[in-house]
């Protein structure tokens, strides 16, 4: 009947039940602080790593959300759980965008984005154009003013304010899918991450994944936003530079024979001299930022990382406010946080000390490309070879091409920023893929359904990843129709057990024939309830539509929730208003909604008094007689309710799964005056 608990802080994991410590382990590395809600069975061995995990479930009716387990307790942890992706460094981005590639290829809607972008392209072409001739307009007004010829700046004049229309309406249509570009390329990855995210089973086993499979909340939404912002703004700039370059090299290699020099008396004109300037600036502006900013890449990964572990927390202590309350523990919440705060600060020290580094780089060649070109082309100016519109002319063609040649110089922090989501996005995909590959190597039970509809363990163990052996040995046939009681002591492995019949735990050996999973409902000891209204929470997982509303009254009613009828409406946090007591009844509700073939409770009914408790109960004589039912439970009061009770038994080399064998009462005391009357009737 404990409700679990299961705290990982720092370098300490403490498992606690019924407010005791059960356990502590010491681990390698500061875990993420996790909260889980159902009971741990496994307790002083299993951290959780899900706050709160949507339950995965078969049409109809919800399923059991046990505790994450580590994949192998025999292999150290990462050497700082808080830093796991700034600390892998197989930043491989070309493994990365393959891996994109790759899955984007099969995935609809891309389309639309590759419309979008080649939308994009056409407008920068038009863009370059514009560009082009903006800068040959600068060499005629300056000339124009010069030769101080009004006629030639009037004209030039009107036809700069033409120039500009032009580019004002192109640089707006850039901008405008630039902007379409970002969220439907947001879109389009996020829809394919959720969908392969919330196929059968890959929550729960996602948490067997490492720390790529960690936070994916911050996966999906956080560095999905960065990576769909990046991609878009990087991606366009990067297109733009490079037609950019195209458009004006030819320019500047052109301009470059207006630039003679002077030697003693001969004309010496070197081909393409402004380009081959205009490359050698940008070459080592590139390679002084590679060298000072390439340690940006990790250090924003770890940031990431580092404001993750800090939001959780903050979001934890503001969920768990009664219990902190309770126990007095706002100066231990208060030191953790600011423990969490201190990591996050540190990483943006040492992330805002390389930044400024590399702003020596990129601010100082900024501010120099302003000069450059007119200090490597003022000695043909000055020597006559030059007139001030082709000075002019000349500068704005090499800005040009040299700002196309730096734009990795420019973006350095950002790209580093986006490769860094890149990675994070990319390992978690590949996490995804490679789930089935978690169980390899291993042992696995084998699951089949049973031809006449039956559950059957068929020497069934139960082994941790690791290979400990929780459950030796499990054989027991189970027909429609019978209820079951399992008992055990905590820890033996009931609620694994449970898993194993859900698909959820495939390590171990054997063979578990079941009924038709959509026949089968999982309860936990703590419902999962969904966001939104009352409704969907009653509903669940099937959608607020799929029962009428008097069934949905009736449900309740008959679960004593009928005070909760008014608000099937209402937007709550539904889990946080609700009592313990009136969410277990809530589960309850579903089951005479979706009214399953098979029921498994594991604790269901733990927050229960015995008159609510037996009200619930007698569901299964009613409504739900045509149920089976298995039931985890340790109050005496239940076996009432079950033919038979399976135990548990704890060995030395595992549990074994047998038949209780049933307590004979003992005779009611007689009173005394019967034992007279009975006595009186033996005389007769």
């Amino acid at each position: 009947m404990s409700a679990a608990k299961t705290v990982t802080r720092d370098r300490e994991c403490v498992t606690k039940i019924d407010g005791s410590v059960d356990a502590a382990m010491q681990w390698p590395e500061p875990i993420r602080t996790r909260r889980t809600r159902m009971k741990t069975d496994l307790a002083s061995t299993v951290p959780s790593l899900a706050s709160h995990p949507p339950p995965e479930g078969k049409p109809g009716v919800p399923r059991v959300v046990p505790p994450a387990i580590p994949i192998a307790a025999a292999k150290p942890a990462p050497t700082n759980g808080l830093t796991a992706g700034a600390q892998m460094q197989d930043f491989d981005l070309a493994r990365d965008l393959t891996l994109f590639a790759r899955v984007l290829r099969r995935t609809a809607g891309g389309q639309r984005v590759a419309a979008i972008f080649i939308a994009a392209v056409v407008v920068t072409i038009a863009n370059m154009f514009g560009q082009v001739r903006l800068n040959e307009w600068n060499g005629h007004f300056f000339d124009a003013v010069g030769r101080k010829d009004m006629s030639a700046f009037v004209y030039y004049f009107w036809t700069f304010l033409v120039i500009i229309a032009a580019l004002l309406a192109v640089t707006v249509a850039q901008t405008f899918l630039q902007e379409r570009l970002k969220f439907r390329l947001r879109e389009w990855m996020t829809r394919h991450l959720l969908a392969e995210w919330l196929k059968p089973m890959r929550i729960y086993q996602l948490s067997f994944a490492g720390p790529y499979g960690r936070n994916p909340d911050q996966r999906i939404q956080e560095d999905m936003r960065l990576l769909g912002d990046y991609t878009a703004d990087l991606g366009c700039g990067l297109v733009y530079a490079l037609l950019q370059l195209v458009a004006f090299i030819g320019v500047l290699w052109t301009l470059s024979t207006l630039v003679v020099f002077q030697v003693a008396g001969h004309e010496i004109a070197i081909p393409g001299y402004m380009v081959w300037c205009a490359l050698a600036y940008a070459l080592i502006g590139s390679g002084l930022t590679w060298l000072v900013g390439r340690p940006l890449i990790a250090l924003n990964a770890e940031r990431y990382a580092r404001e993750a572990e800090f939001r959780f927390a903050l979001v934890r202590v503001n969920e768990s406010g009664e219990s902190i309350a309770l126990h007095g523990g706002e100066g231990d919440e208060r030191r953790h946080l600011e423990s969490a705060l201190a990591a996050v600060v540190d990483t943006m020290r040492r992330l805002s000390t390389s930044l400024a580094h590399l702003t020596w780089i990129t601010s100082g060649t900024g501010w120099l490309s302003l000069v450059v070109p007119i200090l490597v082309a003022a000695p043909a100016y000055f020597g006559g070879s030059l007139t001030l519109g082709g000075l002019i002319m000349v500068a704005g063609a090499f800005s040009q091409v040299q700002w196309a040649m730096r734009w990795f110089v420019d973006n350095f922090s950002r790209l580093a920023d986006w490769r860094a989501a890149v990675h994070r996005v990319a390992r978690f995909r590949e996490a995804l893929d490679d789930l089935p590959a978690v169980e390899e190597g291993v042992e696995k039970i084998k699951l089949a359904p049973h031809p006449e509809g039956h559950l059957a363990f068929e020497g069934v163990r139960i082994l941790l990843p690791d290979g400990h052996i929780i459950i030796k040995d499990a054989s027991v046939s189970i027909t429609p129709g019978d209820r079951v009681l399992i008992t055990g002591e905590t820890g033996v492995g009931k609620s694994t057990l449970f898993r194993a019949v859900a698909g959820l735990w495939p390590w171990g050996s054997g063979t578990i024939l079941t009924p038709a999973p959509e026949t089968m409902a999982f309860l936990p000891q703590h419902p999962y309830l969904p966001l939104g209204p009352l409704r969907n929470a009653v509903t669940y997982p099937a959608p607020p539509d799929a029962f009428s509303d008097a069934d949905v009254r009736q449900a309740l009613e008959r679960c004593d929730l009928g005070n909760l009828v008014p608000k099937l409406d209402c937007k709550e946090r539904w889990d946080r208003e609700l009592s313990l007591g009136e969410q277990e009844r809530l589960a309850f509700a579903r089951l005479l909604l979706h009214k399953p073939g098979w029921v498994f409770l594991d604790e269901a009914t733990a927050a229960l008094d015995e008159e609510s408790q037996h009200h619930i109960m007698d569901l299964f004589s009613t409504e739900l007689k045509n149920s089976t039912v298995l039931s985890i439970g340790h109050r005496p009061d239940l076996a009432a309710y079950y033919s038979r009770t399976l135990e548990l038994l704890h060995g030395r080399e595992g549990a074994r799964l047998r038949l209780k064998p049933s307590v004979v009462p003992p005779p009611a005391p007689r009173t005394p005056w019967l034992e007279r009357l009975l006595a009186w009737w033996r005389t007769i």
